[in-house]
């Protein structure tokens, strides 16, 4: 009967999505035909008519219809707690809201443009679609009937829409600005229109997005989720992705100034073209990065080891292909030495890669320190060695088979002009580069293991997942929680907010399956004793109003 019920749902959803999308698109085509009614832009599309018509007229109310009863059931909590309703409403949320922000942005960037009637279009697809985010977060905000499972996804990818949206724009127009500063009005000619037009299209982008990204970021608490999607995405987005903005721009920004002192090989005005985005997305980029690398700071841990490694791998990234490309460049002065100005940039290009990633490597990894993680940082960066292997023997094993390829294309092949050397040189290059990570993490997992087989064997993890149930500031319970569990921890807020300043002024005080009272040690120590010996897959920690802790094992 469950599995009745899980494919009835499945089914139910994706038609109501699908005719919620139907109807939209319908509308869309329709309001667009009014909007551009008596202008240039109107035809007689009859086809494109019929499809409109059949969108709105059919879809619309079929789509009623089927979220009528779909709404209905939603009095019954299985229905409401079913992972369907929250994958609909995550997924309705977030298409609506990429297509009206798109749109409406697109409209008014079109407007400072003067880019004739194409704006009411664009206008009419984000006015539909604005409606049905509307109507979508109404859902998702109702007391009653809102998903109570991923009831938090809505909220993380609004935040990491308007953050990719704004974070664009800015990058956008801080390039123009800048280009216009350093190539003056040859940037206007090239354009074809004013650059701070440009500039001013660009910045309607980034407030449009800023404002969607401080919706939900701020407004609706996104700051304060912790957990695992929310984590996911902190470090996915705010740190990968910001790093690989910044660490690229700063790279092709060093190079152009490299280029500029030591290889002026090309004309001025394109030496200095691709100056300016790669300043503007080193600048943005670096506040993006720094900012969630602080946030990262105040969670678990696991969160603040994974944003580090992420951090380490992209500044590996960047070193290892700097080394690959001197490796490459110097191959090619041996090979030909009269490669001349081919061969020097390659070379200018790998150390304005090595220059900036290596630095910012040896910061994030801190190669000279032993290894302090305990708990679930241990496991990521565990996870973190084990990854390089993979992706170093995917490398590896890539260049060598091209490396095989060239060698027996020279050797069996009757084509002249080109040594070896400068066949191979490029997969040689990345080889070198992938041999010198590989041997140097395969180093540091045999001195983690070493460290770990000194310090004596590990502590069996005997909890599975710990629900804290905390006032205001649940940070050091979850902190003492993680190291002493290694357990992922999902965090309530208490409605009356009282415990968490409680514990901190009573102390904390526990016993698995009840409530102890003591005041010898810190208040880290009782806890940690309070979870000693309990073994269970889920286990309830609630931080009452006095200061006391009770540690409750959950069946199933």
């Amino acid at each position: 009967m469950s599995a009745q019920r899980t494919v009835r749902r499945l089914i139910t959803y994706a038609l109501l999505f699908a005719l919620v999308v139907i109807t939209a698109v319908g509308l869309s085509g329709l309001l667009g035909r009014l909007l551009v009614a008596g202008t240039e832009l109107a035809s007689d599309d009859v086809a494109g008519l019929a499809r409109s018509l059949a969108f709105a007229l059919i879809g619309g109310p079929l789509a009623a219809l089927l979220w009528w009863a779909v709404w209905r059931r939603l009095d019954d909590p299985e229905e409401r707690s079913a992972i369907g309703w929250g994958l609909y409403l995550a997924g309705a949320y977030l298409l609506a809201l990429l297509i009206a922000a798109t749109n409406v942005l697109n409209s008014l960037s079109s407007l400072i443009g003067g880019q004739g009637l194409e704006w009411r279009l664009s206008l009419a697809t984000g006015l539909v679609w604005a409606a049905v985010w509307a109507w979508h977060r109404w859902m998702w905000h109702n007391p009653r009937k809102n998903p109570t499972d991923l009831a938090d996804v809505p909220t993380v990818l609004g935040s990491v829409l308007g953050l990719v949206l704004g974070v664009g724009g800015a990058v956008s127009a801080l390039s123009t600005l800048l280009d216009a500063a350093l190539r003056g009005a040859a940037t206007e000619v090239s354009v074809g229109k004013p650059w701070w037009v440009s500039a001013l299209q660009s910045l309607v982008w980034a407030v449009g997005g800023t404002i969607i990204w401080w919706w939900h970021w701020k407004h609706d608490g996104g700051r304060r989720l912790q957990t695992g999607l929310a984590d996911v995405a902190l470090i996915t987005v705010g740190v990968l992705g910001a790093g690989i903005l910044t660490l690229g721009g700063a790279g092709v920004a060093l190079f152009v100034v490299l280029r500029l002192l030591f290889d002026r090989s090309e004309p001025l005005e394109l030496l200095l073209e691709p100056l300016a985005p790669a300043v503007s997305a080193a600048a943005i980029g670096c506040l993006v990065w720094v900012y969630h690398r602080n946030i990262a700071r105040g969670r678990t841990e696991a969160t603040l080891q994974g944003g580090r490694l992420v951090t380490s791998g992209v500044a590996l990234v960047a070193a290892a292909s700097g080394i690959g490309v001197i490796v490459n460049s110097v191959l090619a002065m041996t090979a030909t030495p009269l490669a001349g100005a081919g061969a020097r940039t390659l070379l200018l290009a790998g150390i304005s890669s090595l220059l900036v990633g290596g630095p910012v490597w040896w910061l994030a990894w801190r190669p000279v320190e032993q290894p302090a993680a305990t708990g679930a940082g241990l496991n990521a960066r565990r996870i973190y060695l084990v990854a390089v292997f993979g992706l170093s023997a995917v490398v590896a094993v890539v260049t060598l088979l091209v490396i095989g390829f060239r060698m027996f294309e020279f050797f069996l092949g009757e084509v002249s002009g080109g040594s070896l050397v400068d066949r191979i040189r490029a997969p040689l290059g990345l080889l070198v580069a992938t041999g010198l990570v590989f041997g140097y993490h395969f180093a540091v997992w045999r001195q983690d293991r070493a460290v770990l087989a000194a310090a004596g064997p590990v502590r069996p993890r005997t909890i599975g997942h710990v629900f804290l149930v905390a006032g205001s500031d649940p940070a050091p319970l979850r902190r003492v929680i993680d190291e002493v569990t290694g357990a992922g921890v999902t965090v309530w807020k208490r409605a009356d907010g009282a415990a968490g300043a409680a514990a901190s002024a009573a102390g904390v005080a526990g016993a698995a399956g009840g409530e102890a009272a003591g005041d010898a040690g810190s208040p880290e120590n009782r806890l940690a004793a309070a979870l000693e010996g309990v073994a269970a897959a889920r286990v309830l920690v609630v931080a009452d109003q006095h200061g006391g802790i009770e540690v409750i094992p959950l069946q199933g």
